[in-house]
């Protein structure tokens, strides 16, 4: 019943999250490639079929060092957590949902992520966020911490 509702009073949040999710689809990741060499990007990589973890711990696998990837924000668009708590949970909240494309995860240093961020805003028309710390571990991994601040846009 919780769906029915949810579903029959958010006609324009639904076309809004359609919007957003196609425009941000249509989009290549060519601005965000540009200029990861010009903020010394140690790594990267899309995010797609394994969701923003699962990219992740492939990430942090093949580090030279032993690393963790901890996720302290997960942005997402506006009114999906109402769909995947209401209607279908996709692992949203977990970092699981897979994704038919969505955007990059690049390793910055630290001093130049907010930089990156905000030259993606500039060229791109998009905003871009730090949304995990990487941090010495004794197993490569990815996690999402329990005090996530979810962002919606």
């Amino acid at each position: 019943m919780a769906s029915d509702s949810f579903c029959s009073h958010t006609q324009l949040p639904a076309e809004r999250a359609y919007s957003v999710a196609a425009s941000s689809m249509a989009r290549l990741n060519i601005s965000g490639a540009r200029i990861m060499s010009k903020y010394k990007a140690k790594g990267g990589t899309d995010v797609t079929g394994f969701g923003v973890i699962g990219h992740a711990k492939n990430l942090a696998i093949n580090q030279k060092q032993s690393v963790r990837f901890e996720f302290h924000t997960l942005p997402v668009i506006k009114d999906m957590l109402k769909v995947n708590d209401a209607a279908y949970n996709f692992k949203l909240k977990e970092g699981l949902s897979a994704e038919t494309s969505g955007g990059l995860l690049v390793i910055l240093p630290k001093d130049q992520a907010s930089q990156f961020c905000d030259e993606m805003l500039e060229i791109d028309g998009w905003s871009a966020w730090t949304v995990a710390d990487v941090v010495a571990a004794e197993e490569r991994d990815a996690i999402i911490r329990n005090d996530v601040s979810i962002i919606e846009v």
